[in-house]
């Protein structure tokens, strides 16, 4: 019988990366910051009035998180008026499978709270 390998085992390094994944895709609004660059470039505002309930701040920090780890570009648009969009990288764009993924995985296995749904 062949030994079953742990997908997590420090010896093949994936406990580490998915440790590096979660620190930075586990924080909160990140993934749903990422969802909805997954539609293609868009500008501040029209980011933040699609998530609703984070604030201004939460925003900005969480688009120089992803900006820093190489997912998401901040790009100035000439003008006039001079505006600003941001839009996901290759890289970044490589996670939807996994998102879309995740979101079926949620659909299967998480339980919804009534009262949450209800709302």
């Amino acid at each position: 019988m062949a030994e079953r390998v742990n997908p997590c085992d420090g010896k093949h390094g994936a406990h580490e990366r998915l440790t590096r994944v979660f620190a930075l895709l586990g924080k909160r609004w990140t993934g749903m910051v990422l969802f909805s660059l997954m539609e293609g470039p868009v500008h501040f505002s029209e980011l933040r009035r699609s998530i609703p309930g984070i604030s201004e701040r939460m925003l900005s920090d969480r688009l120089t998180e992803l900006g820093e780890a190489g997912l998401v570009v901040r790009e100035v648009v000439e003008g006039p008026p001079l505006g600003v969009r941001y839009r996901l990288t290759a890289e970044g764009s490589a996670l939807e499978p996994s998102m879309a993924e995740l979101g079926r995985w949620a659909e299967r296995c998480l339980k919804v709270d009534q009262e949450a749904a209800a709302e």
